[in-house]
């Protein structure tokens, strides 16, 4: 019978790398892909911000694809990259909304755009290293489960998956813990045997966000200022893309006393500072919802629910308010519900189902 042919994203690191050894081990035909996204064209600069996807993540998948005896490609993604990604990313921002890029750039350059190419070369599956495993239940729909280690568990950014993309997705690493992993690849001599895990967004590795929207937007964010909950102003923000709900450090105020970011307005200009309490909710709307484990909820529906991707989970109440939006109901109030992040519904392993926190 002729071998299932498999392309998996290898960025260079030990996860993806140990990923292509057990497809392989697993009778797949494997093929190796980096995806091309970084948008400087500067050798030095790409090679050094690059991230997952700069150029010394390229030697580095190239080397072990040589060792493991499979074929290996560099495939450019830039443009997809920009457009669903960075513009998407510095739009929110300057809406006085917290992105994470990852969502989008899973949903629609790892997933939407890799798979399309690999479909047309003739791949039956795509692959990544992810921390997480896929299933298909008995209902019949297919869904992401959360990975053997609790630590290292990735299935929070990849809740927007479409059921055509994870029938034809492979997640070995998921049935795995981090030491494991890296056992593995020094048992086979792999050179990223050691290589640290990336920590940041691979396109802003400084962390300096408000820097790079404004070298990327071509205009300086403007100053505003801190308003108290009631309105008084009491200070100057650097402007609005410095911040986000939750905030207690680098704020620059001198309360005598902690105090924190309570809300972003984009159309006055103001960031909104208020007591640690004033940070908790019971409640929250979220939209651009997709279903995976379960179907769209009928009536009131019970999850645990992550509002960010450290964030433990929370139990909650799920209803529908709209065709494309949702109210959840926490059981107990939680902090720095932020929008632009994702509300992610899990049902025990499973992940049920998320939208964007409006």
């Amino acid at each position: 019978m002729e071998k299932k042919k498999v392309v998996i994203g290898m960025s260079g690191g030990v996860d993806s790398s140990v990923a292509a050894w057990l497809l392989q081990r697993q009778g797949y035909e494997v093929m190796g892909v980096t995806m091309q996204i970084w948008q400087d064209e500067d050798p030095d600069t790409e090679a050094e911000n690059g991230g997952c996807c700069g150029l010394s993540a390229v030697e580095d998948a190239r080397r072990v694809a040589s060792a493991l005896g499979i074929p290996y490609y560099v495939m450019n993604f830039k443009k997809d990259f920009k457009e669903r990604v960075i513009d998407y990313f510095m739009d929110e921002y300057l809406r006085g909304r917290t992105p994470n890029p990852c969502i989008a750039c899973n949903r629609y350059v790892k997933w939407e755009s890799l798979l399309q190419k690999s479909l047309a070369i003739g791949a039956d599956f795509i692959a990544t290293g992810h921390y997480a495993q896929v299933e298909q239940l008995p209902n019949g729909r297919y869904a992401v489960k959360r990975s053997k280690t609790a630590a290292k568990d990735q299935t929070y950014a990849l809740y927007n998956l479409t059921q055509e993309q994870l029938s034809r997705t492979l997640m070995p690493v998921g049935a795995y813990t981090k030491e494991e992993i890296r056992s593995m690849a020094e048992e086979l001599g792999l050179l990223v045997a050691k290589k640290p895990d990336s920590q940041e967004i691979c396109f802003v590795p400084d962390k300096d966000y408000a820097r790079f929207i404004e070298e990327h937007a071509g205009r300086k964010i403007p100053e505003g200022n801190f308003v108290w909950t009631d309105g008084t102003v009491i200070g100057r923000h650097k402007g609005i893309t410095h911040y986000t709900v939750g905030q207690r450090k680098r704020l620059g105020l001198s309360m005598g006393r902690p105090v924190v970011v309570t809300k972003i307005c984009p159309d006055t200009n103001e960031v909104v500072i208020g007591e640690e309490q004033d940070v908790f909710c019971q409640s929250l709307r979220a939209n651009r919802l997709n279903w995976m484990a379960a179907e769209q909820p009928k009536g009131e529906a019970r999850f645990l629910a992550k509002i960010r991707y450290n964030h433990k989970g929370a139990l909650c109440s799920v209803r529908m308010t709209g065709e494309h939006e949702a109210e959840c109901i926490f059981d107990e109030p939680v902090r720095a519900v932020t929008p632009g992040q994702a509300v992610v519904f899990y049902d025990g392993d499973y992940v049920a189902g998320g939208g964007t926190i409006i």
